[in-house]
């Protein structure tokens, strides 16, 4: 063990008169518990040797499990995802132990990124928002959440993904857990004739509902797309890769989730913009289009003009009619969001510069909503938030904690757009371009929900912010090599 040395290596007597000492301690107290410190002792270096210097199996694990992870709840008031929630605590704390172990080991990369500082200044933000929060346990607690979230996929790929093969091998590691996923929702489902009444129940205990479900389908499919494309034609797997793609796109249409189809026409777009360097006039247009709405919605009160009919605005059986209701804005689910978003601009207009704090909209939202706009699911009995994200953020983060994230979020689509024109290689060429336009799917599923702070979506973005400070360091060797 040349990384680490643990004292029972130099001194077995040491060792031993442990083990006695636990044993009497064990019979004296009639605690049996006691016995299991002198195999802690031993054990210990074998477990850091295994974890702390290779972290990456635990890394693979974490990505394999992240598609089949459930929602295990341990008391009314307290759950976790399980297993990928426990295994990216024990990432966090085994990079904390690996960086303070060995500081030199931080990549350069990463320190000097103008995307982590925006990332660092957002998280100091967090901590003033916890301050002021009206709720500040749960505001804390929302940022441990956050940072097992960001270390093992912001930093971990940095030590981990240092190759091709290694890229690829975190492409099959997402793939193939998911692909399992929708075989068996699709199985499952075609014993309900593939009724959009009866997919909730094809989707436990892996997904808590087909929105969640359709949302990380839909982000892997560019992955799935990017593997197919750097297959070569002639190796014989690449059809079943097809096949595979089929299938993943068979689930999405079956998912009968309007926001995740969206979010695919315009992820296939992305690429387009991409490849046009047009990002910029995207970004702009999006800002100038949403700035422009708000004030029209606020200006006179134009928003009641959207207010329901709270005895038509239900939830249709047949997709048809679901559809239809979309239309024609009586669907319960987008009637529910505008009820939601009326809330959170009076939140956010009370607290501008902190908001409310994070992770507290569901106990303050009630008294800000206009009784126009409620429907017979206003009672929100799953406690879930705004359905929109840039919402989110600023009523419980204020202002300065959404300009800050639109700073993170939109700075990621301009790197990738930079790096795509400026890499030689076909491999990151491509692999970049598939990961600009999970990014813009992801951008679009929470600007009509917030599942950035779900276990699935949100690693996905966090790992995207990853795979761009990895890409910029690869894009800075292979111009050193070409230079040479």
């Amino acid at each position: 063990m040349n990384a680490f040395t643990w004292p029972y290596h130099k001194n077995i007597f040491l060792s031993f008169a442990i083990f006695l000492l636990n044993i009497v301690l064990a019979i004296l107290w009639q605690e049996p518990l006691i016995m299991l410190i002198p195999f802690t002792w031993i054990l210990f270096p074998f477990v850091f040797e295994s974890f702390v210097v290779y972290p990456e199996k635990l890394f693979w694990l974490l990505l394999i499990v992240l598609p089949l992870s459930t929602e295990l709840n341990i008391t009314p008031q307290w759950g976790l995802d399980f297993p990928d929630e426990i295994l990216l605590v024990l990432l966090t704390g085994i990079t904390i132990v690996k960086l303070i172990h060995q500081p030199k080991s931080f990549p350069d990369a990463v320190k000097r990124h103008p995307l982590f500082m925006v990332l660092v200044i957002y998280i100091v933000w967090l901590l003033i928002t916890c301050y002021y929060s009206e709720e500040p346990f749960l505001s804390v607690k929302y940022i441990l959440a956050k940072t097992w979230y960001i270390i093992p996929f912001v930093l971990l790929p940095q030590f981990i993904l240092t190759s091709q093969s290694r890229i690829q091998k975190l492409a099959f590691c997402l793939l193939v857990p998911m692909l399992f996923v929708v075989i068996q929702t699709l199985l499952r489902h075609s014993f309900y004739q593939f009724s959009f009444e009866k997919i909730q129940k094809t989707l436990a205990p892996f997904f808590r509902n087909h929105v969640n479900y359709s949302s990380m389908l839909v982000c892997l499919l560019p992955v799935g797309w990017c593997v197919w494309k750097l297959t070569p034609v002639e190796h014989p797997e690449r059809k079943w890769i097809v096949y595979a793609l089929l299938t993943g796109f068979t689930g999405l249409v079956f998912a009968y989730s309007r926001g995740a189809w969206i979010a695919l026409l315009l992820g296939i777009t992305s690429a387009w913009v991409i490849k046009r360097n047009l990002m910029r006039w995207l970004v702009f247009m999006a800002i100038t289009g949403v700035t422009l709405s708000t004030i029209w919605l606020v200006t006179d009160k134009n928003y009641l003009r959207f207010a329901p009919d709270h005895d038509k605005t239900i939830f249709h059986t047949d997709f048809s009619e679901h559809m239809q209701a979309t239309v024609n804005m009586k669907d319960v689910s987008t009637a529910e969001r505008f009820y939601r978003w009326i809330a959170g601009a009076r939140m956010l207009a009370e607290k501008p510069v902190t908001g409310f704090g994070p992770n507290t909209f569901y106990l303050h939202y009630k008294p800000y909503t206009v009784s126009s706009f409620e429907t017979w699911v206003s009672d929100n009995k799953e406690h879930s938030t705004v359905h929109n994200y840039f919402i989110l953020i600023a009523l419980e983060q204020g202002v300065i904690g959404l300009l800050l994230f639109c700073l993170l979020y939109f700075g990621m689509l301009l790197h990738i757009q930079k790096l795509y024109h400026q890499f030689q290689s076909r491999f990151y060429k491509i692999v970049t371009l598939a990961t600009g336009m999970v990014l813009v799917m992801i951008g679009v599923i929470n600007s009509m929900s917030d599942m950035i702070e779900t276990d699935k979506i949100g690693s996905l973005f966090w790992l995207c912010l990853g795979m761009i400070i990895l890409l910029e360091a690869k894009r800075k060797e292979e111009r050193e090599v070409l230079a040479k």
